[in-house]
């Protein structure tokens, strides 16, 4: 006996559906993918998505076939698996969109720091090569006063020498690297922030 799937009524589709009929499911496939992809659609405002969540239902209304179907409300039970659908999609958007911003603000403060170390380095570099032009006496100095952060003191005890000499020679090699460095780097030594 031939089916006149097209007249068949809903509960009659699942119970063909159940037992392997391809030509049930591809009748409920005709009958609800304009209406489900409609209303997938005005949800999402986006073709490919709404064409995807619903090419996901049919695929685990096939794949589920001799699992529970619904043996009444056929359509019902499709709405709510496209809402599902929708409501999941959406909830791994957010969490992707987020990741994303995550991401991007990790870049770009990870980038902003990475440029900040390598102008680090560069004035380091640029310091130390000043630094070691200074006459020796001048430059252990100066190197224990800002890079070991001795006090004048300190120095002076070291190297059986006057405060006062400490003082004069760590202003005399300030100015040389004022002249030589410019601004920035004369400050950044001022201020002993290496």
């Amino acid at each position: 006996m031939k089916i006149n799937y097209s007249s068949c009524p809903d509960i009659e589709l699942v119970n063909l559906l159940s037992e392997d009929d391809e030509h049930a499911y591809l009748e409920i496939f005709s009958r609800y993918n304009k209406l489900l992809y409609s209303h997938a659609y005005n949800k999402l405002r986006e073709r490919e998505d709404a064409k995807d969540i619903v090419s996901e239902v049919f695929y685990a209304l096939w794949a589920k076939r001799q699992q529970t179907l619904p043996r009444e409300n056929l359509v019902g039970y499709l709405f709510m698996a496209v809402r599902y659908k929708i409501a999941d999609f959406l909830s791994r958007k957010q969490v992707k969109q987020n990741y994303i911003a995550s991401l991007q603000t990790y870049i770009d403060q990870s980038g902003a720091y990475t440029d900040h170390l390598v102008r680090e380095k560069q004035l380091k570099e640029i310091i130390e090569e000043e630094v070691s032009a200074l006459p020796a006496r001048m430059q252990e100095i100066f190197r224990m006063s800002r890079f070991e952060q001795m006090s004048h003191k300190e120095i002076a005890e070291k190297l059986e020498l006057s405060e006062q000499t400490i003082k004069d020679q760590v202003k005399k090699a300030l100015r040389i690297l004022r002249i030589k460095l410019g601004l920035i780097a004369y400050l950044t030594l001022f201020f002993k922030i290496f």
